[in-house]
């Protein structure tokens, strides 16, 4: 959970909008082109710039945590 601000601000997601030459602006460009220039709300690069700049609320904290800890937990057999 504490990883996904730094994965996403190396991606070009940062909390000044997404970074020039990043993968986060070619997504961006890629969806732009795909939906007739505009980044659709609530779309992927949409939701991770959000995220990107505001930060992940609690609930979302306690979904990634509870799902990582799921997956650990079945990756080991536990």
């Amino acid at each position: 959970v504490s990883t996904v601000p730094v994965v996403l601000g190396a991606m070009g997601f940062t909390g000044t909008g997404i970074a020039a030459s990043s993968l986060a602006a070619k997504m961006m460009s890629m969806t732009a082109l795909a939906n007739g220039g505009g980044v659709p709300a609530g779309s992927l690069v949409a939701t991770l710039q959000s995220v990107g700049a505001a930060g992940l609320s609690l609930s979302s904290k306690i979904s990634l945590g509870t799902a990582g800890s799921a997956l650990v937990a079945g990756i080991l057999g536990l």
